[in-house]
């Protein structure tokens, strides 16, 4: 199977099962694309999440655009966004239809509630994965190696842009300006 055909298969069952959105979707796109298939390292998938989310539009498409630019180029994003959009606007039409049939239905109420707390869990995990991956860049990493492979750099970055956003409030494109610049001057 050449590789744009398998970004476009890869990202249409992402698509398929990325119920909750953008930050719900990033742990199931980072297990296809890092850990499956091995086409980026996990340290570019944390900057392409970066990058898609200062980027305007959705994360997960954003995301898919990126990956796939990086594993097939032009083609290979266009495969990539097609795949990831395609089973969400079949799926919306569909249910579109579903609930306008069902309007007041209590088990199509409870069954949301249902999804609403699968979503959030996912954002959990999802907030976990990027956190992880920039504190420490070994993954995974042992507890017993925890304290040391800590990236003190980025902690610091983080802790100081979480105190002035919590403190001051900001606009938090500032804020990740600043922290972007600090983090040019600080690595490089």
């Amino acid at each position: 199977m050449s590789a744009i055909l398998r970004l476009f298969w890869t990202f249409l069952k992402i698509g398929l099962f990325s119920i909750g959105g953008g930050y719900a979707i990033i742990p199931l796109i980072r297990e296809q694309v890092v850990a499956n298939s091995g086409w980026i390292s996990s340290k570019m998938f944390t900057d392409i999440i970066t990058i898609s989310q200062m980027t305007p539009g959705p994360l997960a498409v954003n995301t898919s655009t990126f990956v796939g630019l990086q594993v097939g180029g032009i083609a290979g994003a266009v495969a990539a966004t097609v795949g990831c959009v395609l089973c969400g606007i079949v799926i919306c039409l569909l249910l579109h239809r579903f609930f306008q049939r069902h309007q007041s239905s209590i088990y199509v109420f409870e069954v949301l509630n249902g999804l609403k707390s699968a979503s959030l869990g996912l954002i959990v995990s999802a907030a976990a994965t990027i956190v992880l991956t920039a504190l420490w860049e070994a993954q995974p990493v042992p507890i017993s190696d925890a304290f040391s492979l800590l990236n003190g750099t980025a902690l610091a970055i983080f802790s100081v842009a979480l105190l002035v956003l919590r403190r001051w409030k900001p606009n938090p494109m500032l804020v990740m300006l600043a922290s972007g610049v600090a983090g040019l001057l600080l690595y490089s």
